[in-house]
């Protein structure tokens, strides 16, 4: 079962961010920091607690196994851009016990749903490229890549 966050939900779904969270911290030790501090914690009550914001849950037998946290974001016309409304994916984390058990399908599904429902014409997220599982994940459920961040580390050359 798919459904929104309420607010007794968060000491799990900080459970499942520090999960994500060490993720990255292993695969870019020189980007992200571990542990799971405080301010980290609570930028899930921020999330749940915004207008243009919300966290999903997903349970199994009355255990949250996963979570995404979506902003709505409504981008304004610019030289460059046309206005756009997009559904952003901004955090999206199964945990390791209920991988490949359908939990983060059925997640996005109801991401997708509850986009359309909301009159939002696509859905974007972002993700390391360390993370190949995760890649595959979204390329099985259709997304696409529309843009590349590169980067050249000059620290390597002395």
């Amino acid at each position: 079962m798919v459904r929104f966050a309420e607010e007794r939900d968060i000491p799990r779904i900080n459970e499942l961010r520090r999960q994500v969270n060490e993720l990255h911290a292993a695969g870019r030790p020189d980007i992200f920091k571990p542990g799971f501090c405080q301010e980290l914690q609570d930028r899930a009550y921020t999330l749940l607690r915004g207008k243009e914001s919300d966290i999903l849950v997903v349970e199994r037998d009355g255990v949250i196994c996963g979570t995404a946290s979506i902003e709505y974001l409504h981008r304004l016309e610019s030289p460059y851009c046309h206005p756009r409304d997009v559904c952003y994916v901004t955090e999206f984390g199964i945990d390791e016990a209920y991988r490949r058990q359908g939990v983060g399908r059925e997640l996005m599904e109801f991401i997708e749903a509850d986009a359309r429902a909301k009159g939002f014409p696509r859905i974007e997220l972002d993700m390391w490229a360390f993370n190949q599982t995760a890649q595959a994940f979204y390329e099985a459920l259709g997304f696409r890549t529309m843009r590349l961040f590169m980067e050249r580390d000059l620290s390597e050359e002395a």
